[in-house]
């Protein structure tokens, strides 16, 4: 049995991803972490979570902390905090704010819980997931984000919508960054085990409003309601679950790749990857030129991201004086 720690645990994310979560019958216990002066909310949560799980039926231990440290023996460390995404705001615009709040977060969780694995939610989620990757000093394996695994199903439905297909037959990615430069893998893409180039409706499907429409899709959420909360959620939770259960399964995680797609990497950014209780491993692939070109563009992007973010936190000195050096990191 395992505990799963959320950390930003009060945002609308953290919150209805550990409801989400604790569906999962691999999970004993979920702790909820909020910054202090939240202690009268954490409490109240609690309890409303235990009432819940009571009327359900559920036997989940749920706890609450203001102490980064009491994440030890944590199995996985789900992690929400920080800015969201405002109306008309691009993921990237988020990146030095949130790094400066998952830089001392990761270097504690590194230093307090070593066995642990790191799914990281927080926007710009490729660059946050380099920045835990580092400073928390862990294996590659076992630190990952949510990446372009929510964009693959959101792009999922859209296929199954069109060809009037349950989604359950469409199998498809999105690869490279959570963001514009995401590249969708129409190579990759089945519908009922057949090649959907092969199929003649393909030659009418709308590919570019598709897209459109999944890069915006956030967007549109946040202008209309505020927040996105149950995609999100859902997606954690179906993560957490492949870990815990040891699933194997490959999803398309924001990951850090050496040279699995066409020997370009040395970033974390969304590929497909074998996820198991071991953490997320890439898994290497071959795709269409066209699509190589893309993806060597976004993970370029993202380079040049990570190298001016990594810069600026190795100047303040406050971030880097970890309890362990943060591990080499090539940005």
């Amino acid at each position: 049995m395992s505990k799963v720690t959320i950390i930003g645990a009060t945002g609308n994310v953290g919150m209805f991803a550990a409801y989400a979560i604790s569906v999962d019958p691999h999970v004993h216990e979920i702790q909820l972490y909020g910054r202090e002066g939240r202690e009268a909310f954490l409490k109240g949560l609690a309890q409303d979570f235990a009432d819940s799980f009571a009327a359900r039926g559920t036997n989940i231990k749920v706890t609450w902390t203001t102490s980064l440290k009491d994440a030890a023996g944590s199995d996985v460390v789900v992690i929400t905090a920080g800015t969201p995404r405002g109306p008309g705001q691009d993921r990237l615009d988020l990146a030095l704010g949130n790094a400066r709040i998952i830089a001392p977060i990761a270097r504690t969780i590194g230093a307090v819980a070593p066995d642990t694995k790191i799914i990281m939610v927080t926007n710009p989620v490729d660059v946050m997931t380099c920045v835990a990757l580092k400073y928390s000093g862990l294996k590659p394996n076992q630190v990952f984000g949510l990446g372009t695994h929510l964009d693959s199903m959101r792009l999922k439905s859209l296929i199954a919508t069109y060809f009037k297909v349950h989604v359950s037959e469409v199998h498809t990615r999105i690869i490279g960054e959570h963001g514009e430069s995401m590249v969708p893998l129409w190579s990759a893409t089945t519908i009922g085990g057949i090649k959907i180039s092969n199929l003649p409706a393909f030659a009418h499907l709308p590919v570019e409003d598709f897209i459109k429409s999944v890069k915006s899709s956030g967007e549109q959420i946040i202008k209309n309601k505020g927040s996105t909360v149950y995609g999100p959620g859902e997606a954690i939770a179906t993560l957490v679950k492949t870990v815990l259960g040891d699933d194997n399964r490959i999803l398309t995680v924001s990951s850090y790749v050496k040279s699995e797609v066409h020997g370009i990497g040395g970033v974390c950014i969304g590929v497909p990857a074998r996820i198991n209780r071991n953490g997320a491993f890439p898994v290497t692939i071959r795709i269409d030129e066209s699509e190589v070109i893309a993806y060597r563009e976004s993970v370029e992007k993202i380079r040049a991201t990570i190298h001016q973010i990594i810069g600026q936190l190795e100047n303040e000195k406050d971030l880097v004086a970890a309890p362990k050096k943060p591990k080499k990191f090539n940005s």
